[in-house]
Protein backbone atom coordinates (compact mmCIF):
# COMPACT_ATOMS: atom_id res chain seq x y z
CA UNK A 1 0.00 0.00 0.00
CA UNK A 2 1.07 3.57 -0.70
CA UNK A 3 2.12 5.79 2.21
CA UNK A 4 -0.53 8.37 3.10
CA UNK A 5 -0.14 11.58 5.06
CA UNK A 6 -2.67 14.20 6.07
CA UNK A 7 -2.09 17.95 5.98
CA UNK A 8 -4.19 20.36 8.08
CA UNK A 9 -3.05 23.93 7.34
CA UNK A 10 -4.74 26.79 9.20
CA UNK A 11 -5.16 29.97 7.14
CA UNK A 12 -5.83 33.39 8.69
CA UNK A 13 -9.03 34.06 6.76
CA UNK A 14 -12.46 32.83 7.80
CA UNK A 15 -14.88 35.30 6.23
CA UNK A 16 -14.01 35.89 2.58
CA UNK A 17 -15.11 32.68 0.84
CA UNK A 18 -13.58 33.84 -2.43
CA UNK A 19 -10.11 33.99 -0.86
CA UNK A 20 -10.62 30.63 0.83
CA UNK A 21 -11.76 29.07 -2.45
CA UNK A 22 -8.70 30.38 -4.29
CA UNK A 23 -6.42 28.80 -1.68
CA UNK A 24 -8.17 25.42 -1.65
CA UNK A 25 -8.31 25.32 -5.45
CA UNK A 26 -4.50 25.18 -5.41
CA UNK A 27 -4.73 21.95 -3.40
CA UNK A 28 -7.16 20.45 -5.89
CA UNK A 29 -4.78 21.02 -8.81
CA UNK A 30 -2.32 18.43 -7.49
CA UNK A 31 -2.81 14.88 -8.69
CA UNK A 32 -2.77 12.29 -5.91
CA UNK A 33 -4.26 14.64 -3.30
CA UNK A 34 -7.83 14.57 -2.01
CA UNK A 35 -9.33 17.68 -0.41
CA UNK A 36 -11.45 16.34 2.45
CA UNK A 37 -12.68 19.30 4.43
CA UNK A 38 -12.76 23.12 4.52
CA UNK A 39 -13.91 24.59 7.83
CA UNK A 40 -14.06 28.41 7.99
CA UNK A 41 -14.69 30.19 11.31
CA UNK A 42 -15.99 33.75 11.33
CA UNK A 43 -15.21 34.63 14.96
CA UNK A 44 -11.68 33.25 14.71
CA UNK A 45 -11.28 34.60 11.17
CA UNK A 46 -9.48 31.37 10.40
CA UNK A 47 -10.05 28.39 8.09
CA UNK A 48 -8.89 24.86 8.77
CA UNK A 49 -8.30 22.83 5.59
CA UNK A 50 -7.78 19.07 5.49
CA UNK A 51 -6.33 17.10 2.59
CA UNK A 52 -4.58 13.75 2.24
CA UNK A 53 -2.53 11.80 -0.26
CA UNK A 54 0.92 10.54 -1.16
CA UNK A 55 3.56 12.51 0.80
CA UNK A 56 5.25 14.13 -2.20
CA UNK A 57 1.91 15.20 -3.64
CA UNK A 58 0.76 16.54 -0.27
CA UNK A 59 3.82 18.73 0.27
CA UNK A 60 3.43 20.08 -3.29
CA UNK A 61 -0.20 20.97 -2.55
CA UNK A 62 0.77 22.52 0.80
CA UNK A 63 3.46 24.64 -0.86
CA UNK A 64 1.03 25.97 -3.47
CA UNK A 65 -1.59 26.74 -0.82
CA UNK A 66 0.95 28.56 1.39
CA UNK A 67 2.11 30.57 -1.60
CA UNK A 68 -1.44 31.57 -2.59
CA UNK A 69 -2.38 32.47 1.01
CA UNK A 70 0.61 34.80 1.17
CA UNK A 71 -0.56 36.53 -2.01
CA UNK A 72 -4.17 36.99 -0.85
CA UNK A 73 -4.09 37.54 2.93
CA UNK A 74 -2.82 40.79 4.45
CA UNK A 75 -1.91 40.10 8.07
CA UNK A 76 -1.53 43.82 8.83
CA UNK A 77 -5.33 44.05 8.60
CA UNK A 78 -6.18 40.74 10.27
CA UNK A 79 -8.33 40.51 13.39
CA UNK A 80 -9.57 37.31 14.99
CA UNK A 81 -10.15 35.48 18.27
CA UNK A 82 -7.60 32.72 17.61
CA UNK A 83 -3.86 33.20 18.24
CA UNK A 84 -2.05 33.69 14.92
CA UNK A 85 1.27 34.83 13.46
CA UNK A 86 0.93 34.43 9.70
CA UNK A 87 -1.27 34.10 6.62
CA UNK A 88 -0.60 30.37 6.83
CA UNK A 89 -0.45 30.21 10.60
CA UNK A 90 0.42 26.55 11.04
CA UNK A 91 0.82 23.62 8.65
CA UNK A 92 1.10 20.18 10.29
CA UNK A 93 1.77 16.94 8.43
CA UNK A 94 0.30 13.81 9.99
CA UNK A 95 1.16 10.16 9.23
CA UNK A 96 -1.98 8.21 8.35
CA UNK A 97 -0.94 4.89 6.82
CA UNK A 98 2.24 3.02 5.88
CA UNK A 99 4.59 5.80 6.95
CA UNK A 100 6.43 6.54 10.19
CA UNK A 101 6.49 9.77 12.17
CA UNK A 102 10.20 10.11 11.41
CA UNK A 103 9.55 9.91 7.67
CA UNK A 104 6.69 12.40 7.97
CA UNK A 105 8.95 14.80 9.87
CA UNK A 106 11.47 14.58 7.03
CA UNK A 107 8.77 15.65 4.56
CA UNK A 108 7.82 18.52 6.90
CA UNK A 109 11.41 19.75 6.91
CA UNK A 110 11.55 19.50 3.11
CA UNK A 111 8.40 21.61 2.83
CA UNK A 112 9.69 24.14 5.37
CA UNK A 113 13.01 24.52 3.57
CA UNK A 114 11.28 25.05 0.23
CA UNK A 115 8.87 27.63 1.66
CA UNK A 116 11.71 29.50 3.31
CA UNK A 117 13.92 29.46 0.22
CA UNK A 118 11.49 29.95 -2.64
CA UNK A 119 8.89 32.16 -0.94
CA UNK A 120 11.36 34.01 1.32
CA UNK A 121 9.03 33.43 4.26
CA UNK A 122 10.20 32.94 7.88
CA UNK A 123 9.48 29.32 8.84
CA UNK A 124 9.62 27.63 12.23
CA UNK A 125 9.58 23.87 12.73
CA UNK A 126 7.48 22.31 15.48
CA UNK A 127 6.61 19.03 17.16
CA UNK A 128 8.37 15.97 15.61
CA UNK A 129 10.05 18.04 12.88
CA UNK A 130 11.86 20.25 15.42
CA UNK A 131 15.11 18.90 16.87
CA UNK A 132 15.33 21.68 19.50
CA UNK A 133 12.65 20.68 22.01
CA UNK A 134 12.85 24.06 23.76
CA UNK A 135 11.04 25.52 20.74
CA UNK A 136 8.98 22.59 19.49
CA UNK A 137 5.70 23.58 21.18
CA UNK A 138 3.37 25.57 18.93
CA UNK A 139 2.07 27.85 21.68
CA UNK A 140 5.61 28.79 22.73
CA UNK A 141 6.63 29.54 19.12
CA UNK A 142 3.50 31.61 18.52
CA UNK A 143 3.71 33.54 21.83
CA UNK A 144 3.53 37.27 21.13
CA UNK A 145 1.53 36.55 17.99
CA UNK A 146 1.72 38.63 14.81
CA UNK A 147 2.03 41.96 16.61
CA UNK A 148 4.94 40.83 18.79
CA UNK A 149 6.95 39.04 16.13
CA UNK A 150 8.54 42.12 14.62
CA UNK A 151 10.80 42.25 17.70
CA UNK A 152 10.80 38.54 18.58
CA UNK A 153 12.27 37.44 15.26
CA UNK A 154 15.30 39.68 15.84
CA UNK A 155 16.26 37.74 18.97
CA UNK A 156 19.03 35.16 18.27
CA UNK A 157 17.09 32.39 20.04
CA UNK A 158 14.10 33.00 17.74
CA UNK A 159 15.89 33.00 14.44
CA UNK A 160 13.67 31.07 11.97
CA UNK A 161 14.68 27.55 11.00
CA UNK A 162 14.32 28.52 7.34
CA UNK A 163 13.83 31.76 5.45
CA UNK A 164 14.82 35.33 6.33
CA UNK A 165 15.13 36.56 9.91
CA UNK A 166 13.00 39.58 9.13
CA UNK A 167 9.26 39.68 9.75
CA UNK A 168 7.04 40.05 6.71
CA UNK A 169 4.36 42.63 7.53
CA UNK A 170 1.91 41.27 4.96
CA UNK A 171 2.43 37.50 5.23
CA UNK A 172 3.80 37.17 8.76
CA UNK A 173 5.56 33.87 9.46
CA UNK A 174 4.49 30.25 9.44
CA UNK A 175 5.02 27.11 11.51
CA UNK A 176 5.46 23.75 9.76
CA UNK A 177 5.82 20.41 11.50
CA UNK A 178 4.76 16.82 11.98
CA UNK A 179 2.44 15.59 14.69
CA UNK A 180 0.34 12.59 15.53
CA UNK A 181 -3.13 12.07 14.16
CA UNK A 182 -5.76 13.68 16.37
CA UNK A 183 -9.15 12.00 16.65
CA UNK A 184 -12.14 13.96 17.92
CA UNK A 185 -14.36 11.45 19.67
CA UNK A 186 -17.53 11.86 21.75
CA UNK A 187 -18.98 9.21 24.06
CA UNK A 188 -22.72 9.25 24.79
CA UNK A 189 -24.10 8.88 28.31
CA UNK A 190 -27.55 8.05 29.67
CA UNK A 191 -27.62 11.29 31.65
CA UNK A 192 -28.29 14.96 31.05
CA UNK A 193 -25.92 16.08 33.80
CA UNK A 194 -22.91 18.05 32.58
CA UNK A 195 -21.44 17.90 36.09
CA UNK A 196 -21.49 14.09 36.09
CA UNK A 197 -20.13 13.95 32.56
CA UNK A 198 -17.29 16.26 33.60
CA UNK A 199 -16.51 14.04 36.56
CA UNK A 200 -16.01 11.09 34.21
CA UNK A 201 -13.96 13.25 31.83
CA UNK A 202 -11.65 14.23 34.71
CA UNK A 203 -11.36 10.54 35.65
CA UNK A 204 -9.91 9.63 32.25
CA UNK A 205 -8.17 12.68 30.77
CA UNK A 206 -4.40 12.85 31.13
CA UNK A 207 -4.54 16.21 32.91
CA UNK A 208 -6.88 14.72 35.51
CA UNK A 209 -8.19 17.07 38.22
CA UNK A 210 -6.94 19.18 41.12
CA UNK A 211 -7.55 17.69 44.56
CA UNK A 212 -6.69 18.78 48.09
CA UNK A 213 -4.44 16.50 50.11
CA UNK A 214 -3.45 17.52 53.62
CA UNK A 215 -4.57 21.06 52.86
CA UNK A 216 -2.44 21.28 49.70
CA UNK A 217 -3.74 21.40 46.16
CA UNK A 218 -2.21 18.64 44.04
CA UNK A 219 -2.86 17.24 40.60
CA UNK A 220 -4.47 13.82 40.31
CA UNK A 221 -3.79 12.54 36.75
CA UNK A 222 -6.47 10.72 34.81
CA UNK A 223 -6.18 7.15 33.63
CA UNK A 224 -5.54 7.75 29.91
CA UNK A 225 -2.43 9.21 28.30
CA UNK A 226 -2.62 11.54 25.29
CA UNK A 227 -6.28 12.29 25.98
CA UNK A 228 -8.03 15.62 26.51
CA UNK A 229 -11.64 15.47 27.67
CA UNK A 230 -14.54 17.54 28.99
CA UNK A 231 -18.18 16.83 29.69
CA UNK A 232 -20.97 18.73 27.97
CA UNK A 233 -24.69 18.59 27.25
CA UNK A 234 -25.88 18.33 23.64
CA UNK A 235 -29.34 19.81 23.34
CA UNK A 236 -29.82 18.37 19.84
CA UNK A 237 -29.59 14.82 21.21
CA UNK A 238 -30.86 15.48 24.74
CA UNK A 239 -27.85 13.74 26.32
CA UNK A 240 -24.56 14.52 27.99
CA UNK A 241 -21.33 13.42 26.32
CA UNK A 242 -17.67 13.02 27.11
CA UNK A 243 -15.99 15.09 24.40
CA UNK A 244 -12.46 13.81 23.81
CA UNK A 245 -9.43 14.67 21.73
CA UNK A 246 -7.24 11.61 21.31
CA UNK A 247 -3.94 13.28 20.51
CA UNK A 248 -2.02 10.06 19.86
CA UNK A 249 -4.10 7.02 18.94
CA UNK A 250 -0.97 4.87 19.09
CA UNK A 251 -0.85 5.59 22.83
CA UNK A 252 -4.59 5.55 23.50
CA UNK A 253 -6.60 4.05 20.63
CA UNK A 254 -10.30 4.79 20.19
CA UNK A 255 -11.42 1.43 21.58
CA UNK A 256 -9.34 1.79 24.75
CA UNK A 257 -10.78 5.27 25.35
CA UNK A 258 -14.28 3.87 24.90
CA UNK A 259 -13.80 0.96 27.28
CA UNK A 260 -12.16 3.13 29.94
CA UNK A 261 -15.08 5.57 29.88
CA UNK A 262 -17.47 2.61 30.13
CA UNK A 263 -15.63 1.48 33.27
CA UNK A 264 -15.48 4.93 34.89
CA UNK A 265 -19.11 5.71 34.02
CA UNK A 266 -20.26 2.41 35.50
CA UNK A 267 -18.46 3.22 38.73
CA UNK A 268 -20.57 6.39 38.94
CA UNK A 269 -23.84 4.62 38.14
CA UNK A 270 -23.97 5.91 34.57
CA UNK A 271 -24.16 3.90 31.37
CA UNK A 272 -22.46 4.53 28.05
CA UNK A 273 -25.03 4.18 25.27
CA UNK A 274 -22.84 4.77 22.22
CA UNK A 275 -20.32 7.15 20.72
CA UNK A 276 -19.55 9.27 17.68
CA UNK A 277 -16.43 10.01 15.69
CA UNK A 278 -16.09 13.61 14.55
CA UNK A 279 -14.46 13.88 11.14
CA UNK A 280 -12.30 11.21 9.56
CA UNK A 281 -10.28 8.34 10.99
CA UNK A 282 -7.51 6.12 9.65
CA UNK A 283 -8.67 2.65 8.62
CA UNK A 284 -6.45 0.95 11.20
CA UNK A 285 -8.27 2.73 14.04
CA UNK A 286 -11.42 0.76 13.19
CA UNK A 287 -9.65 -2.48 12.27
CA UNK A 288 -7.76 -2.49 15.57
CA UNK A 289 -11.01 -1.81 17.42
CA UNK A 290 -12.76 -4.68 15.65
CA UNK A 291 -9.95 -7.09 16.56
CA UNK A 292 -9.92 -5.82 20.16
CA UNK A 293 -13.61 -6.57 20.69
CA UNK A 294 -13.40 -9.95 18.94
CA UNK A 295 -10.49 -10.95 21.21
CA UNK A 296 -12.54 -10.01 24.25
CA UNK A 297 -15.15 -12.50 23.03
CA UNK A 298 -12.48 -15.13 22.34
CA UNK A 299 -13.46 -15.00 18.67
CA UNK A 300 -11.21 -15.22 15.63
CA UNK A 301 -9.83 -11.93 14.34
CA UNK A 302 -8.99 -13.40 10.93
CA UNK A 303 -12.10 -12.01 9.24
CA UNK A 304 -12.60 -9.51 6.44
CA UNK A 305 -11.95 -5.80 6.72
CA UNK A 306 -15.67 -5.15 6.27
CA UNK A 307 -16.55 -7.48 9.15
CA UNK A 308 -13.95 -5.91 11.47
CA UNK A 309 -15.40 -2.45 10.82
CA UNK A 310 -18.92 -3.75 11.46
CA UNK A 311 -17.82 -5.20 14.81
CA UNK A 312 -16.12 -1.91 15.76
CA UNK A 313 -19.18 0.17 14.87
CA UNK A 314 -21.58 -2.06 16.81
CA UNK A 315 -19.28 -2.52 19.81
CA UNK A 316 -18.78 1.23 20.31
CA UNK A 317 -22.26 2.27 19.18
CA UNK A 318 -20.87 4.55 16.49
CA UNK A 319 -24.23 4.44 14.71
CA UNK A 320 -26.37 5.43 17.72
CA UNK A 321 -26.84 9.07 16.75
CA UNK A 322 -26.88 8.52 13.00
CA UNK A 323 -25.71 6.12 10.28
CA UNK A 324 -21.99 5.42 10.22
CA UNK A 325 -20.83 5.13 6.60
CA UNK A 326 -17.23 3.87 6.36
CA UNK A 327 -16.93 5.10 2.76
CA UNK A 328 -17.41 8.66 4.04
CA UNK A 329 -15.53 8.39 7.35
CA UNK A 330 -12.37 6.37 6.64
CA UNK A 331 -9.47 8.31 5.14
CA UNK A 332 -8.21 5.45 2.95
CA UNK A 333 -11.70 4.88 1.54
CA UNK A 334 -12.09 8.59 0.80
CA UNK A 335 -8.91 8.40 -1.26
CA UNK A 336 -10.19 5.60 -3.47
CA UNK A 337 -11.16 6.67 -6.97
CA UNK A 338 -14.87 6.47 -7.70
CA UNK A 339 -14.20 6.13 -11.40
CA UNK A 340 -11.66 3.31 -11.33
CA UNK A 341 -13.25 0.02 -12.32
CA UNK A 342 -11.76 -2.87 -10.41
CA UNK A 343 -12.28 -6.49 -11.31
CA UNK A 344 -12.47 -7.46 -7.64
CA UNK A 345 -15.42 -5.12 -7.12
CA UNK A 346 -17.49 -6.93 -9.75
CA UNK A 347 -20.13 -9.53 -8.98
CA UNK A 348 -19.18 -13.15 -9.67
CA UNK A 349 -21.37 -13.14 -12.79
CA UNK A 350 -19.91 -9.86 -14.10
CA UNK A 351 -16.38 -11.07 -13.46
CA UNK A 352 -17.05 -14.31 -15.34
CA UNK A 353 -18.70 -12.41 -18.20
CA UNK A 354 -15.80 -9.95 -18.39
CA UNK A 355 -13.34 -12.84 -18.51
CA UNK A 356 -15.34 -14.63 -21.22
CA UNK A 357 -15.61 -11.52 -23.40
CA UNK A 358 -13.49 -10.85 -26.48
CA UNK A 359 -11.19 -8.59 -24.45
CA UNK A 360 -7.82 -10.30 -23.73
CA UNK A 361 -7.84 -9.00 -20.15
CA UNK A 362 -8.55 -10.21 -17.55
CA UNK A 363 -6.77 -13.36 -18.56
CA UNK A 364 -5.03 -16.32 -17.03
CA UNK A 365 -2.86 -14.23 -14.71
CA UNK A 366 -5.80 -12.53 -13.02
CA UNK A 367 -7.71 -15.79 -12.83
CA UNK A 368 -4.69 -17.52 -11.26
CA UNK A 369 -4.54 -14.81 -8.57
CA UNK A 370 -8.29 -15.09 -7.91
CA UNK A 371 -8.18 -18.89 -7.73
CA UNK A 372 -5.37 -18.54 -5.21
CA UNK A 373 -7.46 -16.07 -3.18
CA UNK A 374 -10.35 -18.55 -3.15
CA UNK A 375 -8.01 -21.33 -2.05
CA UNK A 376 -6.64 -19.54 0.99
CA UNK A 377 -10.12 -18.21 1.76
CA UNK A 378 -11.19 -21.81 2.25
CA UNK A 379 -8.25 -22.30 4.60
CA UNK A 380 -9.31 -19.19 6.52
CA UNK A 381 -12.88 -20.46 6.69
CA UNK A 382 -11.75 -23.73 8.28
CA UNK A 383 -9.66 -21.74 10.79
CA UNK A 384 -12.62 -19.54 11.72
CA UNK A 385 -14.96 -22.50 12.05
CA UNK A 386 -12.40 -24.29 14.20
CA UNK A 387 -11.90 -21.26 16.47
CA UNK A 388 -15.41 -21.58 17.88
CA UNK A 389 -16.02 -25.32 17.50
CA UNK A 390 -17.80 -26.71 20.53
CA UNK A 391 -15.32 -28.30 22.93
CA UNK A 392 -12.34 -26.49 21.39
CA UNK A 393 -12.76 -23.22 23.31
CA UNK A 394 -9.21 -23.28 24.66
CA UNK A 395 -7.85 -23.37 21.09
CA UNK A 396 -9.64 -20.25 19.76
CA UNK A 397 -6.45 -18.16 19.69
CA UNK A 398 -4.48 -20.83 17.82
CA UNK A 399 -7.03 -20.87 15.01
CA UNK A 400 -7.50 -17.09 15.13
CA UNK A 401 -3.78 -16.68 14.43
CA UNK A 402 -4.03 -19.01 11.42
CA UNK A 403 -7.07 -17.10 10.16
CA UNK A 404 -5.13 -13.82 10.49
CA UNK A 405 -2.29 -15.23 8.35
CA UNK A 406 -4.76 -16.52 5.77
CA UNK A 407 -6.48 -13.13 5.61
CA UNK A 408 -3.17 -11.43 4.76
CA UNK A 409 -2.49 -13.88 1.93
CA UNK A 410 -6.05 -13.52 0.66
CA UNK A 411 -5.84 -9.71 0.58
CA UNK A 412 -2.53 -9.80 -1.30
CA UNK A 413 -3.86 -12.23 -3.91
CA UNK A 414 -7.00 -10.12 -4.40
CA UNK A 415 -4.77 -7.08 -4.97
CA UNK A 416 -2.84 -9.04 -7.59
CA UNK A 417 -6.02 -9.81 -9.57
CA UNK A 418 -6.19 -6.22 -10.79
CA UNK A 419 -2.41 -5.74 -10.75
CA UNK A 420 -2.00 -8.47 -13.39
CA UNK A 421 -4.53 -6.85 -15.71
CA UNK A 422 -2.88 -3.45 -15.22
CA UNK A 423 0.47 -4.98 -16.19
CA UNK A 424 -1.06 -6.39 -19.39
CA UNK A 425 -2.66 -3.03 -20.20
CA UNK A 426 0.72 -1.36 -19.70
CA UNK A 427 2.20 -3.65 -22.36
CA UNK A 428 -0.65 -2.76 -24.74
CA UNK A 429 -0.09 0.97 -24.10
CA UNK A 430 3.65 0.59 -24.81
CA UNK A 431 2.97 -1.25 -28.05
CA UNK A 432 0.72 1.62 -29.18
CA UNK A 433 3.54 4.17 -28.87
CA UNK A 434 4.89 5.66 -32.14
CA UNK A 435 7.99 4.09 -33.69
CA UNK A 436 8.72 6.05 -36.83
CA UNK A 437 11.99 7.67 -35.72
CA UNK A 438 15.01 6.22 -33.96
CA UNK A 439 14.32 8.13 -30.76
CA UNK A 440 10.66 7.04 -30.75
CA UNK A 441 11.75 3.44 -31.23
CA UNK A 442 14.05 3.69 -28.23
CA UNK A 443 11.32 5.20 -26.05
CA UNK A 444 8.86 2.53 -27.20
CA UNK A 445 11.36 -0.28 -26.59
CA UNK A 446 12.14 0.94 -23.07
CA UNK A 447 8.43 1.27 -22.26
CA UNK A 448 7.84 -2.27 -23.54
CA UNK A 449 10.70 -3.65 -21.50
CA UNK A 450 9.51 -1.92 -18.33
CA UNK A 451 5.98 -3.21 -18.87
CA UNK A 452 7.22 -6.72 -19.65
CA UNK A 453 9.29 -6.86 -16.48
CA UNK A 454 6.19 -5.89 -14.49
CA UNK A 455 4.20 -8.56 -16.34
CA UNK A 456 6.79 -11.11 -15.15
CA UNK A 457 7.02 -9.86 -11.58
CA UNK A 458 3.26 -9.74 -10.92
CA UNK A 459 2.48 -13.40 -11.72
CA UNK A 460 5.69 -14.41 -9.94
CA UNK A 461 4.34 -12.66 -6.86
CA UNK A 462 1.12 -14.64 -7.33
CA UNK A 463 3.21 -17.82 -7.32
CA UNK A 464 5.05 -16.87 -4.14
CA UNK A 465 1.89 -15.83 -2.30
CA UNK A 466 -0.24 -18.78 -3.36
CA UNK A 467 2.52 -21.21 -2.43
CA UNK A 468 3.05 -19.52 0.95
CA UNK A 469 -0.71 -19.66 1.62
CA UNK A 470 -0.58 -23.45 1.50
CA UNK A 471 0.92 -23.44 5.01
CA UNK A 472 -2.48 -22.28 6.29
CA UNK A 473 -4.33 -24.85 4.20
CA UNK A 474 -2.06 -27.68 5.35
CA UNK A 475 -2.41 -26.70 9.02
CA UNK A 476 -6.19 -26.68 8.70
CA UNK A 477 -6.26 -30.05 6.91
CA UNK A 478 -4.09 -31.47 9.65
CA UNK A 479 -5.55 -29.93 12.83
CA UNK A 480 -8.67 -27.97 11.88
CA UNK A 481 -12.32 -28.89 12.23
CA UNK A 482 -12.52 -32.43 10.77
CA UNK A 483 -15.96 -31.69 9.36
CA UNK A 484 -14.35 -29.14 7.04
CA UNK A 485 -11.34 -31.15 5.91
CA UNK A 486 -12.60 -31.34 2.32
CA UNK A 487 -12.71 -27.54 2.22
CA UNK A 488 -9.02 -27.55 2.99
CA UNK A 489 -8.56 -30.11 0.21
CA UNK A 490 -10.30 -27.89 -2.34
CA UNK A 491 -8.20 -24.98 -1.08
CA UNK A 492 -5.03 -26.97 -1.82
CA UNK A 493 -6.23 -27.70 -5.36
CA UNK A 494 -6.89 -24.00 -5.91
CA UNK A 495 -3.53 -22.91 -4.49
CA UNK A 496 -1.60 -25.37 -6.65
CA UNK A 497 -3.57 -24.26 -9.73
CA UNK A 498 -2.77 -20.64 -8.92
CA UNK A 499 0.97 -21.41 -8.76
CA UNK A 500 1.03 -23.40 -12.00
CA UNK A 501 -1.21 -20.95 -13.85
CA UNK A 502 0.82 -17.93 -12.76
CA UNK A 503 4.06 -19.66 -13.78
CA UNK A 504 2.71 -20.06 -17.33
CA UNK A 505 2.35 -16.28 -17.44
CA UNK A 506 5.85 -15.78 -16.06
CA UNK A 507 7.29 -18.02 -18.76
CA UNK A 508 5.44 -16.52 -21.74
CA UNK A 509 6.19 -12.94 -20.69
CA UNK A 510 9.84 -13.78 -19.97
CA UNK A 511 10.32 -14.72 -23.63
CA UNK A 512 10.07 -11.04 -24.58
CA UNK A 513 12.44 -9.63 -21.99
CA UNK A 514 16.00 -8.65 -22.92
CA UNK A 515 17.72 -9.21 -19.56
CA UNK A 516 18.43 -12.93 -19.88
CA UNK A 517 20.12 -13.22 -16.48
CA UNK A 518 16.96 -11.90 -14.86
CA UNK A 519 14.86 -14.28 -16.95
CA UNK A 520 16.97 -17.34 -16.06
CA UNK A 521 16.80 -16.45 -12.38
CA UNK A 522 13.00 -16.02 -12.43
CA UNK A 523 12.49 -19.26 -14.33
CA UNK A 524 14.71 -21.23 -11.97
CA UNK A 525 13.01 -19.83 -8.89
CA UNK A 526 9.61 -20.29 -10.50
CA UNK A 527 10.28 -23.94 -11.28
CA UNK A 528 11.36 -24.51 -7.68
CA UNK A 529 8.13 -22.93 -6.34
CA UNK A 530 6.08 -24.96 -8.82
CA UNK A 531 7.65 -28.23 -7.70
CA UNK A 532 7.18 -27.36 -4.03
CA UNK A 533 3.52 -26.46 -4.60
CA UNK A 534 2.84 -29.75 -6.39
CA UNK A 535 4.53 -31.71 -3.60
CA UNK A 536 2.66 -29.76 -0.92
CA UNK A 537 -0.66 -30.31 -2.68
CA UNK A 538 0.03 -34.06 -2.74
CA UNK A 539 0.86 -33.99 0.98
CA UNK A 540 -2.32 -32.08 1.86
CA UNK A 541 -4.57 -34.30 -0.27
CA UNK A 542 -3.07 -37.36 1.43
CA UNK A 543 -4.08 -35.90 4.80
CA UNK A 544 -7.57 -35.15 3.46
CA UNK A 545 -8.00 -38.60 1.92
CA UNK A 546 -6.91 -40.19 5.18
CA UNK A 547 -9.60 -38.32 7.11
CA UNK A 548 -12.36 -38.92 4.56
CA UNK A 549 -11.61 -42.64 4.70
CA UNK A 550 -13.53 -43.79 1.60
Amino acid sequence: MQPIIECVPNFSEGNDLNIIRQITSQVETVEGVRLLNVDPGKATNRTVVTFVGHPEAVIEAAFLAIKKAGELIDMSKHKGEHPRMGATDVCPLIPVANISMEETATYARQLAERVGKELQLPVYLYEAAQADKSRSNLSIIRAGEYEGFFKKIQQPEWKPDFGPATFDARRGATVIGARDFLVAYNINLNTTSTRRANAIAFDVREAGRTVVENGVKVNQPGSLKSVKAIGWYIEEYGIAQISMNLTNINVTPVHIAFDEVVKKADARGIRVTGSELVGLVPLNALLDAGKYFLRKQHRSTGVSEKELIKIAVKSMGLDELGPFKPAERVIEYMLQSNTEKKLVNMSLVDFANETASESPAPGGGSIAAYVGALGVSLGGMVANLSSHKKGWDERWEEFSNWADVGEKYKNELIRLVDADTKAFNQIMAAMALPKSSGEEKNIRHKALQDATRLAIEIPFKVMETAHASMEVIKAMAKSGNPNSVTDAGVGALCARSAVLGAFMNVRINASGYDDKNFVLDMLARGREIENKAIALETEILKIVDGKIGN
